[in-house]
C-alpha cells in the first residue's frame, strides 16, 4: 500500500544531529498515524508516496521540527520554593510551578529542571531540541488504513513524539520520540 494520508504507518528510526551523534533510536516498529498528531509535518511529507520497506532520509531544520532556542524560556527561580529532593532532570508543567515563580512564565509550556544551585533553581521551557537541525533515517516496516476512530482522534495514543504541552510564547513543535 501507498503512503497517503490518512494511513498508518509502522516506522523504525535513527535520529541524529548535524554532527553525527545519536540523539534516539527506534528499533522496534512504532505505528503513527500520517495525518493526524503523531508525527511533524515534514516527516509526514517525506513519507508520502513510499510503501513499506523504503528507506527515507532527511534533514529538519529547527524552523521545521522543535523551533529555536528561546533564552526568553529560561527562568531562574528561588531555590526556596521547590522541594528539597528537586532533581536535574525533573519535568513540570508551567501551571503546576511553585506560587512565587516568575509570574511571566507561560503557564502553557513544560520546564525541565537543568540546574540546581543553592540559591536559586534554572527552569528552561525550549524543547529538548530546539535550535537542532536533526537528521533522520527512518525505514518503513508496514502501512496500513487508518480506521474511522484512529483518524477521528487523531493519533494512535501512542505518547511518542510528544514530550511537552504546546505553548504559544515559543516557536516550533512540542514533539519528540
Amino acid at each position: 500500500m501507498e503512503i497517503t494520508t490518512p494511513c498508518v504507518v509502522a516506522l523504525t528510526w535513527t535520529l541524529k544531529d548535524t554532527l553525527g551523534e545519536e540523539l534516539d533510536v527506534l528499533d522496534e516498529p512504532v505505528e503513527f498515524l500520517l495525518g493526524g498528531n503523531d508525527l511533524l509535518p515534514s516527516i509526514e511529507t517525506a513519507l508520502q508516496g513510499h510503501f513499506a520497506g523504503d528507506k527515507v532520509q532527511l534533514q529538519i531544520e529547527p524552523d521545521q521540527a522543535f523551533g529555536d532556542f528561546n533564552d526568553q524560556l529560561i527562568f531562574l527561580e528561588p531555590r526556596a520554593l521547590f522541594p528539597a529532593d528537586l532533581q536535574e532532570g525533573l519535568t513540570m508543567e508551567g501551571y503546576a510551578l511553585p506560587e512565587g515563580c516568575n509570574p511571566d512564565a507561560p503557564k502553557d509550556a513544560l520546564y525541565a529542571v537543568t540546574d540546581i544551585y543553592p540559591e536559586h533553581v534554572v527552569l528552561d521551557g525550549n524543547h529538548p531540541l530546539a535550535g537542532i537541525a536533526i537528521r533522520l533515517q527512518m525505514k518503513i516496516e508496514s502501512v496500513r488504513e487508518a480506521t474511522d476512530e484512529e483518524v477521528n482522534a487523531g493519533t494512535l495514543g501512542t505518547g511518542f513524539f510528544r514530550v511537552q504541552a504546546p505553548h504559544k510564547h515559543a516557536p516550533g513543535n512540542d514533539h519528540l520520540h
